[in-house]
């Protein structure tokens, strides 16, 4: 039997992604080696027992796993149905290089909250259009790993600044269709992006990507108010296609744009009939 079947390789274009890896191991055992990015692992089933830094180690499917750059380390299933694994290779500068002796001492960690994040970063990963909510979302994995590999993690609240979360909605307003990069943002404005993102939800109950997608929604609402095609609204308010429009206007609306548009038609007022020398229209 294949031993890597049900294999994705992705690499998403975004800064500090350098490759996304999804397989299922049936078989393989991965013997010592390296990687220059940071590896960072859940499983979604099954076991794998692995060597990193002289010290034997095993990953669950609750936890969450990081392996340092340039640090030998290999892996074995241990389960009878082989192991289901979603991997990220992150940039060596994504986490600080001061922290990988701290990842080889204690590379598992037990987190729901990171777990459930980096589920969130894979899917949104795979999802074309969506490079603010991808570049967010990675922020707050990174802030997370660092605050695990610190031991910081809970230790301080983000504080409020509503000056700083309203200078980020006036920039994405401003450019609402072309969009800016979290870290142009974050440079423009003078915040680390994990911070902004931070900032921006606590002030408006939204992630910055939210809000964004939800101006880009009212923009494209608007283009079909005024008899433009989908096709158009999609591509004038700043959607990576049709198909990206259709998915956030019916999760905003809860129909289709073309749904929309074909109501906006059958309901629009009909003109009257005019009268011929004062008779009544029949009816």
């Amino acid at each position: 039997m294949d031993g890597h079947a049900d294999t994705v390789v992705l690499r998403p274009g975004i800064d500090g992604i350098a490759e996304v890896f999804h397989t299922h191991l049936r078989q393989h055992a991965y013997p010592m080696h390296t990687h220059r990015s940071w590896t960072l692992l859940i499983i979604d089933s099954g076991t794998v027992r692995y060597d990193l830094g002289r010290h034997e180690h095993g990953a669950l499917d609750r936890t969450v796993t990081l392996l340092p750059p340039q640090v030998p380390h290999n892996g074995t299933p241990t389960t009878a149905q082989g192991l289901r694994k979603r991997v990220l290779y992150l940039e060596p500068e994504q986490i600080d290089p001061e922290l990988v002796g701290r990842a080889v001492d204690r590379p598992m960690f037990d987190d729901p909250l990171l777990r459930h994040r980096i589920h969130q970063l894979h899917g949104t990963l795979f999802r074309q259009g969506d490079l603010l909510e991808a570049e967010s979302r990675l922020e707050l994995v990174s802030e997370r790993l660092r605050q695990h590999l610190r031991g910081t993690v809970g230790s301080a609240a983000t504080a409020d600044d509503p000056g700083l979360a309203d200078q980020l909605r006036d920039l994405l307003d401003a450019r609402t269709v072309e969009g800016v990069p979290l870290a142009e943002a974050a440079a423009l404005l003078h915040a680390h992006p994990a911070h902004l993102t931070r900032v921006f939800t606590r002030r408006f109950g939204m992630p910055p990507h939210q809000y964004l997608v939800g101006r880009r929604v009212d923009l494209a609402r608007r283009l079909i108010l005024e008899g433009g095609s989908p096709a158009h609204a999609a591509s004038a308010s700043g959607f990576y296609d049709q198909a990206h429009l259709n998915r956030h206007f019916t999760r905003v609306l809860g129909l289709p744009p073309g749904r929309y548009a074909r109501a906006l038609r059958q309901g629009s007022p009909q003109r009257p009939r005019p009268r011929l020398n004062g008779a009544s229209a029949r009816p």
